[in-house]
Parts: C-alpha cells; structure tokens; sequence
C-alpha cells in the first residue's frame, strides 16, 4: 500500500500511549486526526504533523477507523456521547484498559450505536510499540480484524487475534499484569534486601539474569501442572510456607518491608490449612480459584 492511499485514522486521548500511536501512524505515512480533553497535550502532538480536532464530532467524521487510548472503558462513554448518536460506518478500536466484562458492556454499547468494535491491548515496553518484547492482544470479529490487520501491525509488528470474544484481549492482558505486577513488586524487594545488606546490587542482578530460561520453564511447569488441579503436596506447601518466613526474617534484619512476602506466605498457610481441613493436598492454584472444599 502506498503512502497515498494509506487510510486516514483518527487517535482519542493522548496520554503516554495515545501519543505513541499517533507517533507511529505518522511514521508510516497515515493522515492523523487526534482529539484530547485538554489542549497543550493536543497542541504539542499537532507540531508532529497530526490534525488537531477542536470537537469530538469532528474527531469522529475524519476517519471511519476510530482508536481510543483513555484511562478506562467508562471515559469512553462520556467522550463518544459528545459525538453523534449514530456510529454505522466507524470502527471503533479500544486501546484502554480495563476488566473483560466492562470490554463487553463497551463493545455491546458501541454496537448498539451501530458501529464495529474490536478490543486492543498493547503489551508493551513502556510506551515502544515497536519494540521487539512488544505485544498488541485484540480480539473481536475476526473479519473486522482482518480488515484492519494491516494498520494494527503497523502500531505493533506482533499483532495477535484472540478470538472472538471481545473481552478476551483484556483477559490476557490483565493475567500479563498480574504475573508483572508482582514480579516488578518482589523484584524491588529483592534489590532492597541487597542493599540494605551492603551487599553489591550489580554482582546480585548478574546472578539473577544469568539463566532467565529458567523463569521459562517454571511457567511451563506449573502451567501444566494447572491443569492437572495445581503444583504441590503438603510437604512442598510446608517448604514454601517456611522458606517464605526465612525472606522475611532476612529482610526484617536489615530493616526492609516484608509484607509483599507476608501475603505470598498466607497463601501457602491457606493451603495447608484447606489440606488438612480436606484430608487431600489443596495447591496454591485452588486457593487463588476458590475451590478449597
């Protein structure tokens, strides 16, 4: 497709990811309508070359493929609402975040104002869509996806389609930040108990980044393990649990907060409390599932 025929795209909401899209789609040739509750942020993407629009509804009648970068799904409500009722001819391709069940009530309302919805997430390093760890999960219509295949793998080279489901995309993505929120959180903890230690933080990072197919494999592990009910009899909970009470007692030695670890801990305690209850080892996986009896 040539620069000249590239299809005009219209951006809603410029915080940090908003702006990068619009970044993109100019760097690669498409004509951009951007729209932003307040002005500077509108007025500083414009000097890129995007066209800044005064109203919503103008936003709106500039392209037929609409991408929403807002806070959550119910700020979309609220901006949409300033535009026209009827939505036939407007794709709608929301980039926020939020849970599935409020993706679905979002796409549903969409619909029902006639237009086309599909569901993204970008999982991305920071605001590098292009990045190689760069992920952007959609789901929707598979024929609406195709449609628009070319343009999202423009935003994120690996562009995945989950499914039809428009809550799918978000269900992957908020299981994504799960996993990264504690990870990042634990990681923190660890440089903490490090340097409080007067140990070397470098010498430290060294060890822990040296063999990362090793975090690939405990995923594996304990994914197949999940689907046989979950990883652990009682004498590995009782391991876990103790080990966790270690961290903790290392940490409180050098004056670092431990409660990260405190609530790892009462997961395991949670466990071996429901294996006893049950006569039957109860893994870490039911707990988190809420079928202990």
């Amino acid at each position: 497709m040539s620069e000249k025929t590239k299809p005009s795209v219209t951006v809603i909401g410029l915080g940090p990811m908003g702006r990068a899209t619009v970044k993109v789609l100019l760097d690669a040739g498409h004509p951009v309508t951007a729209w932003n509750r307040t002005r500077p942020k509108l007025d500083a993407i414009a000097e890129l070359g995007a066209r800044p629009a005064d109203t919503v509804a103008e936003a709106l009648a500039a392209s037929d493929t609409i991408l929403l970068s807002l806070i959550h799904y119910d700020a979309m409500y609220g901006v949409l609402e300033q535009g026209p009722a009827d939505l036939t001819g407007k794709t709608i391709v929301n980039l926020s975040s939020d849970s599935p069940e409020q993706t679905r009530k979002g796409a549903a309302w969409v619909t029902a104002r006639g237009g086309d919805f599909l569901t993204g997430a970008y999982m991305t390093q920071s605001d590098d869509l292009q990045h190689t760890a760069s992920r952007l999960y959609v789901s929707g219509p598979e024929p609406l996806f195709d449609a628009h295949r070319d343009l999202l793998e423009t935003l994120v080279p690996a562009t995945h389609h989950l499914g039809e489901d428009h809550g799918l995309a978000q269900v992957y993505y908020q299981a994504a930040l799960a996993r990264f929120h504690a990870f990042l959180a634990s990681f923190e903890q660890a440089l903490a108990i490090v340097e409080a230690s007067g140990a070397d933080i470098d010498r430290f990072v060294a060890f822990a980044t040296e063999s990362p197919e090793s975090d690939v494999d405990f995923m594996r592990y304990f994914a197949e393990a999940v689907k046989q009910g979950g990883w652990g009899d009682v004498a590995n909970l009782e391991m876990m649990h103790a080990g966790a009470q270690h961290v903790i007692d290392t940490a409180e030695e050098v004056g670092v907060d431990a409660d990260l670890t405190r609530a790892v801990q009462r997961y395991y305690r949670r466990a071996l409390d429901a294996s006893e209850q049950t006569g039957r080892p109860v893994p870490v996986y039911r707990i988190f599932r809420g079928e202990t009896a």
